[in-house]
């Protein structure tokens, strides 16, 4: 072994070089979290969802017996439903829906709400209302059942959240063999999504895509009204 192999000195490569700066580093740690900042404050909103028209103040009768309307909802964001107790048809399906949006907007707390209107006030009082609520899990703070006069159910229905709502009507239905009577009422399947100033903000089916839309459109509301953009 000679003495040149012996004092022998391998050179740094770029990259241990830049490994070894301070400002490498000082630069790479502004970009790193600069930039993610950078893209959430120029980031590109989605639309704001359309003005579909205001629903107008109303007062019913929650499920304990107590008065419930436009000024308990007053600030908040929520969502409306309209069945009836006794319904032979769509309506099951619609509150099993309901139950899990409830899960789906749990961490929102007070900022939304959530309202299932009956159709049927003269058998849907505010007990069996209170009942069916009890039964089907509803967090009293954020789900709340309502009930009314017919007058002002069919008034707030038809002109203010622009449904239907129709007679009790006697439907056939076909149980096991045999064909049986049952008492319909026509109303709409959709949801109702109304803002804090009582503005409809959208209508939404009950299937998959359309409560994902729905969820979307409440976040995007949330985001909107605190965060004051």
């Amino acid at each position: 072994m000679n003495t040149e192999s012996l004092n022998y000195i391998r050179e740094e490569s770029v990259v241990e070089r830049l490994v070894r700066n301070k400002l490498f580093w000082c630069l790479f740690f502004l970009v790193t979290f600069s930039y993610p900042i950078y893209r959430s404050i120029n980031r590109e909103l989605p639309p704001e969802l359309p003005r579909l028209g205001k629903v107008p103040e109303f007062t019913l009768t929650n499920g304990f017996g107590k008065p419930f309307g436009s000024k308990d909802l007053k600030g908040r964001i929520y969502m409306a439903s309209f069945f009836f107790t006794s319904c032979p048809t769509t309506c099951p399906g619609l509150i099993e829906r309901m139950k899990v949006a409830q899960k789906r907007v749990k961490g929102l707390g007070q900022k939304i709400a959530m309202l299932s209107i009956t159709v049927d006030p003269a058998y849907d009082n505010p007990e069996r209302l209170f009942k069916y609520a009890r039964k089907n899990k509803a967090n009293p703070y954020v789900w709340h059942f309502l009930t009314g006069k017919r007058s002002e159910l069919r008034s707030l229905l038809i002109d203010g959240y622009k449904v239907p709502m129709g007679e009790k009507e006697p439907v056939e239905g076909v149980l096991g063999e045999e064909t049986i009577t049952l008492m319909d009422i026509v109303h709409t399947e959709k949801l109702v999504l109304v803002d804090e100033e009582g503005m409809i903000r959208g209508y939404y089916s009950t299937d998959k895509v359309g409560m994902d839309k729905l969820m979307i459109d409440i976040g995007l509301l949330v985001n909107r009204k605190y965060s004051g953009s």
